[in-house]
């Protein structure tokens, strides 16, 4: 079980008398449980980044925690960095070196035996339907073979939690599929997975349950059922915008 309770983060803004503190993401709560995709919705700068970097460890909180399990980021963060494989858009892959390379280096980064690694990389290359381009360097790769890439490497040490920022901005419809199908199959061996998106048509394909963020805030949390029997609309997207366009209707 991940559990983020109370989340809190606040960044300064500018020096001196000038000042002052932004208030990114403002006491969220939620939960998601093995097996599960839980989708964090908003628009941009809503705080859903903000969010999984403190889920992911990247930043601290202010204040509150985020928990699996028995650890929590605050007091056992290599434990818990451990736990987690975490895919966002500011992933830089070095396009001098292979995904085979790539894949053995982050491997070792994570302590793993080089049997360990071996069995891991082939398994993600089967999945991920990477063996064609293994050996091929980075800079040759196009932008769904990156981003494929990247998706194997976050996951070389098999966490048992996936966090992953707006993991089809930008591919193509073909492997939007592979890595969306992809997600899917890691939630039914039993991982816990967590996206953001703006995609309303991903979320709804992928996700068990949403949390739709606005300016740092939780506003709506729950299935897809639970959200809409709680509205006047009849589909996610309405109630996504009925938060975020002005007038908009929540009832």
């Amino acid at each position: 079980m991940l559990r983020v309770e109370n989340l809190t983060k606040e960044f300064q803004n500018g020096r001196g008398k000038s000042a002052g503190t932004v208030l990114a993401v403002n006491k969220l709560s939620f939960q998601c449980s093995p097996g599960e995709i839980y989708g964090l919705l908003g628009p941009n700068g809503a705080g859903k980044t903000t969010t999984l970097r403190c889920l992911s460890t990247l930043i601290k909180p202010t204040s509150g925690n985020v928990w699996i399990d028995d650890h929590n980021v605050l007091e056992h963060g290599q434990i818990f960095r451990s736990k987690i494989g975490f895919l966002t858009s500011d992933m830089k892959l070095d396009g001098y070196f292979t995904p085979d390379y790539m894949m053995n280096w982050f491997g070792q980064l994570n302590k793993m035996q080089e049997t360990e690694i071996e069995s891991r990389k082939q398994k993600l290359f089967t999945d991920l339907q990477m063996t064609d381009f293994i050996h091929k360097k980075i800079d040759q790769l196009s932008t769904g073979m990156k981003q494929k890439t990247a998706v194997a490497i976050s996951l070389i040490h098999d966490p048992d939690v996936i966090i992953f920022d707006e993991p089809t901005n930008g591919l193509d419809i073909v492997t939007s599929k592979a890595v969306t199908d992809f997600l899917v199959s890691r939630a039914e061996s039993g991982k816990i997975v967590i996206i953001s998106t703006h995609n309303m048509t991903i979320a709804e394909k992928l996700c068990h349950r949403f949390g739709i963020l606005v300016d740092g805030e939780l506003k709506e949390e729950g299935t897809l059922k639970d959200i809409i029997e709680g509205s006047s609309w009849d589909n996610l997207e309405d109630v996504f915008f009925s938060y975020i366009l002005p007038g908009g209707n929540h009832a």
